[in-house]
């Protein structure tokens, strides 16, 4: 069983009519379940995350992309999180049975076909063409606003899609990554220069964990400040010792962690780490949660049914629509 996930990344997180329109292009996909989404007003923007055969997700994300252009418009778009287009990232994740060398490959088609709707498109982390495109802070930079000089520039050529400026719908990073985490500690005050030194207390690029990127911005509507994150590879950075982090630097601030975010979905192995720590029990294993078993016993028994005669094949109904 070969099961890909993918979690686009799309620049509405207010209208949320439109946000539907989009999701709605994944619930009608064949073969693809969709997990979970979420919208953000004060970063204006929505997550999505769905799994199922490659082939399956790759024809969803390509209908995903082209309702997200047709719908948002670049040009009128606010927002406190970074972007440079519509569908600001499409990552591909590898779950099972797939390797990151097929699942490259995949992301390659993606970037072509989106390039085929005139939307410029560069490729990160595992995809990336050359080094200097590997972090997706590095191709983001300077946003759709810089956008227009940089596709000029040769050294920005896009890996696929028109080298010009698509004023309505910007540009695309597509990837293949490990499991991301977006987590946001949300601070008990409105003085958002608090949340900006301790984003850059904890993110790799000023000195903090090589794992993180991290910004500090306000929350108008619950009157707090925030440091949102990307934690991106949690088995060498856990979620605790990150939180634990900015508990400290918050403090030295005089100030409180008023909550935690958890933005879309995060593997269980992310949360192994964080109940050793707080519940002090240092061997605990995820071989200990019922449900790890009851899963591990499905997926087995899912594994040798025998196909019913004339089942279609993983990702052959996606290929025929």
């Amino acid at each position: 069983m070969q099961v890909l996930e993918c979690v686009p990344n799309i620049s509405e997180g207010r209208d949320l009519a439109l946000v539907e329109e989009v999701v709605e292009q994944i619930r009608r996909a064949s073969g693809v379940e969709l997990l979970d989404y979420s919208s953000d007003a004060d970063h204006n923007r929505s997550v999505i995350t769905y799994v199922g055969p490659p082939e399956a997700v790759l024809d969803a994300t390509v209908a995903l992309c082209r309702k997200a252009y047709e719908l948002i418009d670049m040009r009128t778009h606010e927002g406190g999180h970074p972007r440079m287009g519509a569908v600001d990232v499409a990552p591909f994740i590898p779950l099972r049975g797939i390797s990151t060398e097929e699942a490259v490959e995949l992301a390659r088609r993606l970037g072509r076909a989106i390039g085929e709707l005139g939307v410029p498109v560069y490729y990160y982390e595992d995809a990336a063409t050359r080094p200097e495109r590997r972090n997706l802070a590095d191709v983001r930079r300077g946003e759709y606003e810089a956008l227009r000089e940089k596709l000029a520039e040769p050294e920005w050529a896009p890996d696929a899609g028109p080298a010009e400026f698509n004023e309505k719908s910007g540009a695309t990073a597509v990837g293949v990554r490990f499991p991301l985490i977006a987590f946001n500690v949300n601070l008990a005050t409105t003085e958002v220069e608090i949340a900006r030194r301790i984003a850059n207390a904890v993110r790799a690029k000023t000195g903090g964990y090589v794992n993180v990127k991290a910004m500090g911005l306000e929350l108008e509507d619950k009157g707090q400040v925030q440091v949102s994150m990307n934690l991106v590879q949690y088995e060498e950075t856990p979620i605790h010792r990150v939180v634990e982090t900015v508990r400290f630097e918050a403090a030295r601030h005089g100030v409180s962690v008023a909550g935690c975010e958890l933005i879309g979905l995060a593997p269980l192995a992310a949360f192994e780490e964080v109940i050793r720590h707080y519940l002090q029990i240092h061997d605990f294993s995820l071989e200990q949660i019922i449900e790890t078993r009851l899963l591990e016993g499905l997926g087995r028994e899912l594994e040798t049914r025998e196909p019913r005669p004339g089942a279609d094949e993983p990702g052959e109904a996606a290929r025929r629509h």
